[in-house]
């Protein structure tokens, strides 16, 4: 059968550089860190005190108090993001099948907060089960998916992928797949998390996976650089409107970029660890760029998992270098976790928008505190310090999560 093709018209952001799209593309071209002192909880007792958190928000901006407590903040994140993309997807004024509009999420963890709060209140009692009725609905990580389509009246496929950091990586490929293999017209996808908490920072911190230079937290996120000690925990969430072409073009939707293949694969090497030698990243982009039907030297941009962690930031552009050749030393590289922080479930679909922003507009956001170069990590363009003016014609967007599970998305130019 003929594949449809398949583009974005809609885009939802909600990050710690940013609250909406605009501001999130102008804090990556301005290079901004999001990273700072915990403000959600007393972290003076922890290892790590800082995260980037999403400021300025209030769940009453978005809904009534009654509403606003049937929802975990991951949910909340969700659902505000949805709207975004629903609106500038235009499809809040546009006559269309319900039937054939589907809400594909991505979350790595689901209702942390709402599992803490419920279980240290139980554990606080005297064992009388005093639990709130929203409990279970509001863990559940598939929930905010349900909730979107709900408050939408979206009736096509409704599911949640999970698969750690890929999770809306993953969550964007079914997406696709879906709408090409003609079992959907539009889908609203993405992922959103909420774990800047107790649980999720005592969590990370026992992994040893966080940094811990809690005297400078706006340069600890240092994705490629010799003196990264560990990520930064990150929230917040980002939304994407995947519509088949012929009916973007029908209803005169603005198309942002062209999405032309997706990859996944497995490193099935380790729980938390990655390959050293980046076979699974390897093998993620080259089943994408088969995918997609292009060769190596096509690419121009790869946004990376980039996590400023010791061993993944070693293994991704080993993984690089070994699938493009000579070719790796021209395309533009960059890690937005250097200033968002990691968004865990919700990275893919965070850092998808940032890919997609920059073939539309021929920028390439840079990584930011890059101090010292690391001399095991092969030397490529970094888009160390400042964004660069670029024709991206095509562009790659990676997420790796603990289990070994790779995702990659890559997003080209529209063009008739």
């Amino acid at each position: 059968m003929k594949l449809r093709r398949v583009v974005v018209t809609g885009l939802g952001a909600l990050t710690p550089i940013g609250n909406t799209v605009p501001d999130y593309w102008n804090g990556l071209l301005n290079g901004a860190s999001g990273a700072g002192p915990i403000t959600k909880f007393d972290a003076s007792k922890f290892k790590t005190q800082f995260a980037c958190e999403v400021k300025g928000y209030d769940s009453l901006n978005h809904f009534d108090r009654k509403e606003a407590r049937k929802y975990d903040l991951f949910a909340q994140y969700a659902m505000v993001v949805a709207e975004q993309a629903v609106k500038d997807a235009g499809l809040d004024t546009f006559e269309y099948n319900p039937d054939r509009v589907g809400v594909i999420w991505g979350s790595g963890i689901g209702g942390l907060d709402t599992f803490l709060k419920e279980i240290s209140d139980f554990a606080k009692g005297d064992g009388t089960p005093r639990f709130s009725p929203f409990f279970i609905p509001k863990m559940i990580a598939d929930i905010a998916a349900g909730h979107i389509s709900i408050k939408y009246n979206f009736r096509g496929p409704n599911f949640t992928t999970t698969s750690a950091c890929a999770s809306a990586a993953n969550a964007l490929i079914d997406s696709f797949n879906y709408i090409r293999l003609g079992k959907a017209d539009i889908f609203i996808s993405g992922g959103s998390e909420a774990a800047v908490n107790q649980a999720g920072l005592g969590g990370f911190n026992a992994l040893t996976a966080l940094s811990v230079r809690n005297d400078d937290p706006k340069t600890a996120s240092r994705p490629f650089d010799k003196g990264r000690d560990g990520f930064v925990l990150g929230e917040g969430a980002g939304s994407m409107v995947f519509e088949e072409l012929e009916h973007a073009k029908k209803r005169g939707a603005k198309i942002y970029a062209e999405v032309i293949g997706g990859g996944l694969s497995a490193d099935a090497h380790h729980m938390t660890a990655p390959d050293p030698e980046g076979k699974g990243a390897k093998m993620v982009m080259k089943n994408t760029l088969e995918d997609a039907g292009i060769n190596p030297e096509d690419v121009d941009h790869i946004n990376t998992h980039g996590t400023s962690t010791p061993l993944g930031d070693i293994a991704e552009p080993k993984a690089i270098v070994a699938l493009f050749g000579d070719h790796a030393k021209s395309i533009s590289i960059n890690s937005t976790k250097s200033m968002t922080g990691h968004l865990l479930g919700a990275a893919g679909a965070a850092e998808a928008i940032a890919t997609v922003l920059a073939v539309l507009n021929d920028i390439v956001p840079p990584t930011i505190n890059h101090f010292t170069d690391d001399p095991e990590i092969p030397m490529l363009d970094y888009t160390f310090h400042k964004s660069r003016k670029r024709t991206v014609n095509v562009a790659l967007s990676n997420t790796f999560g603990f289990g070994g599970h790779n995702a990659c998305v890559a997003f080209k130019k529209y063009t008739e």
